[in-house]
């Protein structure tokens, strides 16, 4: 069950969302806002890449909306949430502040949230598990600039799509469901984080890193992404209950703007 609040918003007990982005043209910082204004948690971890100052030291993009999720995100520490930062390796010169505190928001390098119902998962960025990251940084800036031109191509793809009234369709997304190698990599990567959480005695791991939302039962480990707010416009929400679900927020909008036109396709009308 969620909890509604006098002003309609929707309260979870916790709330995990990663891959922002700030900093950059890509990332869907008013998509996020609207999100931000709707929903509310006890706790709200950022799970990494949240500002990217990797894109940042090349050619900073930092529009007002930009602010104003920050600004938010402070709002809500003032207004009694715990939020909780783990930097990944957008934003990894964070590391060095593990244990701080800035503004309330509270940054580690990873950490254990006990669920509602006694479970214990562990919440991490995940880009510690990911080889090219750690080995080879200068490749995984290489796939960075394939990725910004992905979404480049998916911005006028979508605007054409707009045009002709049909819903919104990720060309990276599909690219990882369709190429060997990419599926191949997330498969690799799910098993590491299960793997990690095994080690460490939870029964969840929740990460971001590769903007692919999922909620899949790995053996004994449930495995959680949070998808990103780049393309998917996702985050995961544990009810009071202790149950984890995907809020796919990019969805809702959606259908709301094509609903309101009077124009909802029947593959968002389910």
């Amino acid at each position: 069950m969620i909890a509604n609040d006098e002003d309609g918003s929707r309260r979870y007990r916790a709330l995990f969302l990663s891959d922002v982005h700030l900093g950059t043209k890509a990332c869907q910082a008013d998509l996020l806002l609207d999100f931000l204004r709707v929903h509310d948690a006890d706790t709200i971890y950022l799970v990494g890449d949240i500002v990217d100052f990797w894109r940042i030291r090349r050619a900073a993009h930092w529009p007002q909306s930009h602010n104003d999720v920050l600004q938010k995100l402070l709002r809500k520490v003032r207004k009694g949430s715990r939020i909780v930062y783990l930097p990944g390796n957008h934003d990894e010169a964070l590391r060095d502040y593990c244990g701080a505190k800035f503004g309330g928001i509270e940054i580690v390098d990873s950490i254990i949230h006990t669920t509602a119902d006694g479970k214990r998962a562990l919440v991490v960025h995940g880009d510690q598990f990911d080889v090219v990251v750690h080995y080879a940084k200068w490749l995984a800036y290489l796939g960075d600039s394939a990725y910004i031109l992905a979404l480049w191509a998916n911005t006028h793809l979508n605007f054409a799509r707009r045009k002709a009234g049909l819903s919104y369709w990720s060309l990276s997304a599909f690219l990882k469901h369709k190429v060997k190698q990419a599926v191949n990599f997330i498969s690799a990567f799910e098993s590491a984080l299960a793997t990690e959480a095994r080690n460490q005695g939870a029964d969840i791991v929740i990460c971001g890193h590769i903007h692919h939302v999922a909620k899949r039962q790995m053996g004994d480990v449930l495995y959680v992404n949070t998808g990103d707010w780049v393309e998917s416009g996702t985050a995961i929400g544990e009810r009071e209950d202790g149950t984890l679900e995907i809020i796919d927020w990019m969805k809702d909008h959606e259908v709301n703007r094509l609903r309101a036109k009077g124009n909802l396709p029947v593959d968002l009308a389910a």
